[in-house]
């Protein structure tokens, strides 16, 4: 029975360092959408890499739900640690996207606003990477509200530079031009979004505990 228990431990470990290197997946891509929109002549250098970075991240996705397959028992419910996972791949599959977009539709030189929201995007994704981090700490870490709420003043701030983009956009005359990167904007601010949600549900194992 001892070993038994030892066992269902470790692999509640496991699972969380999964979690954890998914984690820093995200910002590494994140990392990589930054430079390719800083650096729009090496656009393909930095897409080849997010487009690595996002497979690598699917492998850890699915190891993490193959593990959870294979666990009895949890220290965090499983739907809670399968819906971070899924929420922080969505992430990665959105910048994958992005940078994407970028390429199928020839963009050559940054959107206007696009670099500061993918600044902005950076700092929500390191707040993921710390609360997700401390998971296994979660039942006596009350400070991880602190970074949740951190990450919806952020997620605020990229609504309000997307709004002011798409604002812009609407005031020039090329319908195509609009077209495209209204998808590529709505893209990013997606991905925030769903940094929110991997921080709704972090707050909610908190609450739990409290």
């Amino acid at each position: 029975m001892g070993q038994w228990l030892s066992w269902v431990k470790s692999n509640d470990k496991e699972i969380l360092t999964i979690l954890d290197n998914l984690a820093l997946k995200a910002k590494e891509t994140s990392d990589q959408l930054v430079g390719l929109l800083s650096h729009m002549d090496k656009a393909p250098e930095y897409q080849v890499n997010i487009k690595k970075l996002e497979r690598e991240a699917d492998e850890l996705t699915r190891s993490i739900f193959a593990e959870l397959n294979k666990t009895f028992i949890t220290a965090i419910d499983r739907e809670d640690i399968q819906r971070i996972a899924s929420k922080t791949d969505d992430v990665i599959d959105y910048m994958e996207g992005i940078a994407g977009r970028i390429a199928s539709y020839h963009v050559t030189s940054a959107p206007p606003y696009m670099l500061d929201i993918a600044v902005e995007l950076v700092r929500a994704i390191k707040e993921v990477e710390l609360l997700i981090s401390r998971l296994k700490d979660v039942k006596a870490d009350k400070s991880l509200i602190v970074h949740c709420r951190k990450i919806s003043d952020i997620e605020h701030n990229i609504d309000d530079l997307y709004r002011t983009a798409v604002g812009k956009l609407f005031e020039t005359n090329d319908a195509v031009n609009i077209i495209k990167l209204k998808d590529i904007y709505e893209s990013i601010e997606a991905a925030s979004d769903r940094c929110l949600d991997v921080a709704d549900v972090i707050e909610d194992i908190v609450l739990k505990y409290t």
